[in-house]
């Protein structure tokens, strides 16, 4: 038995593997599969840290190691500053069943003496730092989630009932850039759903009002008010600037304009629908977008019209002024097209594409239903027939 601390560090030593740095620095190279774990304290890996490698503190390695790493097969390399608690982690991944674990001997500090390559994380300010703390601490987001949502553009079409939740939860979440398309203005028989909004900014522009409750709610989020009606002419310099589009809307001419967009430039649209007591959401990942947002099928998958060929008559499709709508079920469906939304931005978790979850708010029951590409689709389909912008107002007459 170990009497002192420099014994109990060479009985472990002696029952671990350890690996060199030039050896890490090789596989590197040559891309080979390893999960690189760094063990140091978060605040030491902020000079930098390498490329890839995934922080769980020594401290944490026990609580959080089956969350980060499932499979315990996986080849793992541990670091630390300079090889003692990398050695020590590695005889505790040992104990807990992982079957293939080396520790790097010495550490980072040799790495960066060496001059190999180093990473740092990103730079968030210690404000920012404490507002997405909750995040920070999920394994999936972290900093470096929380620095990409900080990055990216989303396009909000409608600052209505959808719209709203859509947005407080996108700009909470701290998501950069929101543009907000809307031509309305806000009335009262909005307030019963549409939260964004208050009574006192009733008659106010909703792009407005809905910018003015962002910028309360996180001045790390830039709004681009976008106080337009949606059209052929205008859809594709409102869709440029941004990453994704979370669509709101409520009328059919609209959603198929959308749908077009989104083949024709490859922006995802995460899509909402309500109607009295019941609402559904799905993703539509058109094929030239599926590479950059990864979790997505690498084939893209089916698109609006493949869902709905042809709208359905007026007489079945009538407006929420027209059938009504219980103000809480747009929260809850546009919280999840809110949610779809910040999973793809990250890369993270399996999106609702080639599936459309249905929500019965009197029932309080979900059902997911599979889509499939139509292989006759006019749009996404292999022989497309629509290849510009249509008059989307005549079609639906027409359907």
């Amino acid at each position: 038995m170990p009497t002192t601390y420099s014994d109990l560090i060479a009985d472990v030593r002696r029952g671990i593997r350890e690996v060199s740095l030039d050896e890490i620095k090789r596989r590197l190279d040559a891309k080979v599969p390893m999960v690189l774990v760094d063990v140091r304290e978060k605040e030491e890996t902020r000079p930098g840290y390498i490329p890839g490698a995934i922080n769980i503190p020594r401290g944490f390695l026990e609580m959080q190691i089956e969350q980060r790493i499932s499979d315990k097969n996986a080849p793992i390399v541990l670091y630390c500053a300079g090889g003692t608690r990398s050695a020590l982690a590695a005889k505790t991944l040992a104990d807990l069943g992982y079957t293939n674990v080396e520790s790097a001997n010495p550490g980072f500090v040799r790495w960066k003496d060496l001059g190999y390559p180093q990473e740092k994380p990103p730079e968030l300010t210690d404000a920012q730092r404490d507002r997405y703390s909750r995040h920070i601490l999920l394994p999936d987001v972290g900093e470096v989630g929380q620095s990409k949502l900080l990055g990216s553009k989303v396009l909000l079409l409608g600052a209505g009932g959808l719209g709203s939740p859509a947005a407080l939860y996108l700009a909470a979440a701290g998501v950069g850039t929101l543009g907000i398309v809307d031509a309305d203005v806000v009335d009262a028989s909005n307030l019963q759903r549409q939260v964004i909004h208050s009574t006192s900014r009733v008659g106010m522009a909703k792009v407005d009002s809905a910018a003015k409750f962002i910028s309360d709610l996180n001045p790390d989020v830039k709004v681009i008010p976008h106080g337009e009606r949606m059209t052929s002419e205008n859809v594709e310099r409102l869709f440029d600037a941004y990453d994704l589009v979370v669509d709101g809307t409520d009328n059919f001419p609209t959603r198929y304009l959308v749908n077009d967009a989104s083949v024709f430039l490859g922006k995802p649209v995460v899509h909402g629908s309500i109607f009295r007591f019941e609402g559904q959401a799905t993703t539509f990942v058109p094929a030239s977008a599926a590479k950059k947002f990864s979790i997505a099928p690498p084939e893209g998958g089916p698109c609006y019209r493949c869902l709905y060929p042809e709208p359905p008559p007026p007489h079945l499709a009538p407006s929420c002024q027209e059938a009504g709508v219980l103000g809480i079920l747009c929260g809850i469906v546009g919280t999840l097209q809110a949610t779809e939304a910040i999973k793809l931005l990250l890369g993270k978790g399996n999106p609702l594409v080639g599936r459309l979850i249905t929500y019965d708010s009197l029932r309080m029951k979900f059902r997911e239903l599979k889509l499939r590409k139509d292989p006759e689709c006019p749009v996404c389909g292999p022989n497309p027939t629509i290849k510009s912008y249509i008059d989307y107002e005549g079609f639906c007459a027409i359907g």
